[in-house]
């Protein structure tokens, strides 16, 4: 059926046929769907309108392009929509015309507004300009006739002579009529009335090209007043050149010479290159080629050294009147275990020893003590361990009075002895303590005979050296002790100046982790404040808390007063000296001369002079097996007691090289460094960070921890001791003669020989003598009794041998026969 056909029958009225389907909307037929054996034809519902076709923008009524489903309210409903999208549009477009018309506008107002400023500025500077020029003519008119007035006739004869006559400027195009600067001659804002520029120069004006208020300044306009003056006069105006007095160290850049001596680096380069040396500003010369050049331009040489930065720190000689009565400094000495911190303990009634580990004083403790007649008495603790010797020896340095304390028990001792020397070298008085004389096994008499082998002679003894029986359990003695200390101190008479600049001596540093660099200083001469600036060794710093032996912030410390020191910008070495200076940049400059010195010094000490010390350090390097470890402790005189027992460690084959050792906690630097020289890392008293901890997980660095330094000495000789290579013995096990010599197919000449002494072993080293000499050494390639290969022939039995690798056998030949066993060394 044909379309028209169905529109037909539909249309009638009549019946809907089987292939025709009616949609339905809210009960009402909207339209009729056919469907047909090849296509499916939607039509309308009779009377509706036709909507326009989908997507078109606008249907035009046309019926045709009606897209299918659309209704009328529908179709009105979109074409409203359109139509208000439209005018929305227009709309917008209309308005952001008009916007950027206002904004070109506003443009070009405020572009109009800029020239109108510029254009006043210029006019302002010509008539500023003008206007100087006018009295500056003035002036050098008056001048030249003042000049001729005071001449001779016959000079004033001449015409004209004195007569400067100026042409007058041509108008220029930027003039402009006088009504119309006198309209613009209101001043522009943060500029003052003669045109100077006020208030800052900013990036935009500057960039704007609006900085036209920028003036010459007075002294050049003076200066160029006083050329045009002397240029009238006819007086020439040549500069007088100022000859100076040059500091030539020994070694200066170009540039920095031609500074001292004022001069242009450009006339230095060229006196350079007249001489023949082609050196640009930045390069260095050395002091002679300098002092050629500072005596060419005419200025006198002074020469200096770089050791002159020193001179800030001078040796003040002070006078007696100024000098007040100081506390005595005390160190306490002695071997191990025989009650120094104990006896100190009983004495500040303190615990130091539960502190420490092991019951070993790793440290040098500094603390002040007040007795019960008023004294005031500064004590020093030093270490008795061997490792400790340099910082025994810095205790030694800055005390006054040494106590040496030996065991009533236990009598002289090798550190003892040692304790007695550094006193001795030192030149301070002595005093010995007898402590644990409460002991039943103790025997006091004993202890004074030995040391009448070491030259110290007690006064019981009929010497001059006091000596005093105490006990630091029961305190027994102890005021006894006290007042021979106060009584060596009054024979001593100990003053120091307290009015000047401080100068001490570190005994121990530490990095902190929460307050940095810290030292114990021991104030030696004047009085130490905060807010000093000092240099201490290769540090330097700026003092910002004092903190006493009992923990409290003061703010000086006087002569004998012991105190940490915060401020610092690295940590020094424990027994540097502390001196004040008066600015920052003098203790800067002390301390880089120090580490130049030092590290040049250190340089030295390492770098082979000659090619035969080259090439012998490298074959002793070849031959030496090193073992490479990393040590942190913390505070630095561990740190450097470890390092110096480090280096005792090892013989001709074998030694410790410590890679890096500071103070502080192990860090993820510390770790990175030991990863990538096969080093283990020792941390003595500290710990390692989180990071550090886990990039050593990561790396496979090993650290270890330690708190008594015995442990960590034993650790790494132990592991030194693996480096070393096994002794070889040899152990003569027996020797056998040859009878005859076969020659066998696939083996080759076989010796028939008799074990004459010991047993003949198949494993076992051969050598071949004739006539007691030794001819070859080897191994046995076959060992056979009759036809069988055996394991061992004994003494007395007849055997078949044949050599690796050998067969010059001849009979009467003895073979003798050993085993090598490996024995392991320790260092």
């Amino acid at each position: 059926m044909s379309d028209n056909d169905g529109k037909k029958t539909l249309g009638l009225g009549g019946s809907r046929p089987s292939n025709v389907k009616q949609s339905f909307s809210h009960g009402r037929t909207k339209n009729v769907v056919v469907e047909t054996k090849r296509k499916r034809v939607v039509v309308p519902k009779p009377g509706a309108a036709k909507p326009a076709v989908s997507g078109g923008g606008s249907y035009g009524g046309d019926p045709s392009k009606r897209p299918a489903g659309i209704s009328d309210v529908e179709l009105e409903r979109r074409m409203k929509a359109l139509k208000l999208a439209k005018a929305r549009e227009a709309e917008e477009t209309a308005k952001r015309e008009a916007e950027e018309k206002e904004r070109a506008a506003e443009r070009e107002a405020r572009r109009a507004q800029i020239e109108a400023k510029e254009a006043e500025d210029r006019e302002r500077e010509e008539r500023a300009k003008a206007k100087a020029a006018e009295e500056e003519r003035k002036k050098a008119a008056e001048a030249s006739a003042k000049a001729a007035a005071a001449a001779p006739p016959a000079a004033a004869a001449v015409p004209g002579e004195t007569e400067i006559s100026r042409p007058t400027a041509a108008p220029r195009k930027t003039d402009r009529p006088q009504e119309n600067r006198d309209n613009k001659s209101k001043a522009k804002p943060g500029r003052g009335n003669d045109g100077r520029r006020s208030g800052k120069l900013t990036v935009s004006d500057a960039m704007a090209g609006r900085d036209g208020g920028r003036q010459r300044s007075m002294a050049a306009m003076k200066r160029k007043q006083d050329r045009a003056r002397a240029k009238a006069m006819g007086v020439s105006a040549e500069r007088e050149k100022v000859f100076r007095e040059v500091a030539l160290p020994e070694a200066i850049t170009v540039s920095e010479l031609a500074n001292r001596m004022t001069e242009r680096v450009a006339d230095v380069v060229k006196a350079l290159m007249t001489n023949g040396i082609m050196a640009t500003q930045n390069q260095t010369i050395d002091a002679d080629t300098a002092e050629l050049i500072i005596e060419e331009f005419g200025h006198k040489v002074v020469r200096v050294s770089d050791a002159d930065v020193e001179d800030v720190i001078q040796a003040v000689e002070d006078k007696p009147t100024d000098l007040q009565g100081r506390p005595p400094i005390i160190t306490i000495m002695g071997h191990v275990d025989h009650g120094k911190t104990s006896l100190l303990d009983a004495i500040r009634n303190a615990k130091v020893v539960a502190g420490e580990a092991g019951g070993i004083t790793q440290h040098i403790g500094a603390y002040q003590v007040t007795t019960e007649s008023g004294a005031v008495l500064s004590f020093l603790d030093t270490p008795g361990h061997a490792a400790f010797t340099s910082m025994r020896s810095r205790g030694a340095q800055v005390t006054d009075i040494v106590v040496l304390v030996v065991a009533a028990d236990d009598a002289v001792m090798p550190q003892t002895i040692e304790a007695i020397n550094h006193a001795k070298a030192a030149q301070v008085p002595m005093i010995v303590a007898i402590n644990k004389i409460d002991k039943p096994e103790a025997n006091p008499d004993k202890v004074r005979t030995d040391l009448l082998q070491h030259e110290v002679i007690v006064e019981k003894m009929s010497g001059d050296v006091q000596d005093v029986e105490v006990s630091a359990i029961s305190g027994q003695g102890l005021d006894e002790l006290l007042e021979a200390i106060a009584l060596q101190a009054e024979i001593l008479e100990l003053k120091a100046n307290p009015d000047r600049a401080a100068e001490g001596a570190v005994i121990e540093a530490q990095l902190d982790v929460g307050r940095g660099p810290v030292a114990t200083v021991l104030v030696q001469n004047g009085t130490l404040r905060q807010g000093d600036i000092f240099v201490v060794g290769e540090q330097y710093g700026k003092v910002r808390a004092l903190i006493n032996d009992k923990g409290e912030r003061v703010k000086e410390a006087g002569p004998a007063v012991p105190v940490e020191v915060l401020g610092l910008n690295g940590t020094p070495e424990a027994g540097d000296v502390l001196n004040v200076v008066d600015t920052d940049a003098q203790a800067r400059e002390i301390a880089e001369y120090r580490e130049k010195a030092a590290k040049e010094k250190r340089a030295a000490a390492g770098a082979a002079t000659t090619l035969e010390q080259l090439m012998a350090n490298a074959k002793a390097d070849e031959n030496v097996s090193e073992l490479p470890i990393l040590v942190k402790a913390d505070v630095q005189g561990s740190a450097e007691a470890i390092v110096q027992a480090m280096e005792k460690i090892g013989n001709d084959e074998v030694r410790v090289r410590v890679l890096h050792s500071g103070v502080g906690a192990i860090t993820e630097t510390d770790i990175g460094l030991a990863e990538a020289s096969g080093a283990p890392v020792f941390g003595f008293n500290v710990r390692a960070n989180a990071s550090a901890r886990n990039t050593a997980n990561q790396k496979g660095v090993e650290i270890r921890y330690y708190s008594v330094i015995y442990d960590l000495v034993d650790d790494v000789k132990a592991a030194a001791s693996g480096l070393l290579s096994a002794e070889i013995r040899e152990k003569f096990i027996g020797y056998a003669k040859i009878q005859e010599v076969f020659k066998v197919s696939n083996v080759g000449k076989v010796a028939g020989c008799l074990v004459t002494e010991g047993v003949a072993r198949r494993s076992a080293g051969v050598r071949l003598l004739r006539d007691n000499v030794v001819i070859h050494e080897g191994t046995l390639k076959t060992l056979k009794r009759f036809k069988d290969e055996v394991p061992e022939v004994q003494s007395g039995q007849e055997c078949g041998m044949a050599f690796e690798n050998y067969e010059d056998i001849r009979p009467n030949d003895v073979i003798e026969i050993f085993e090598r066993e490996e024995v392991e060394r320790n260092l």
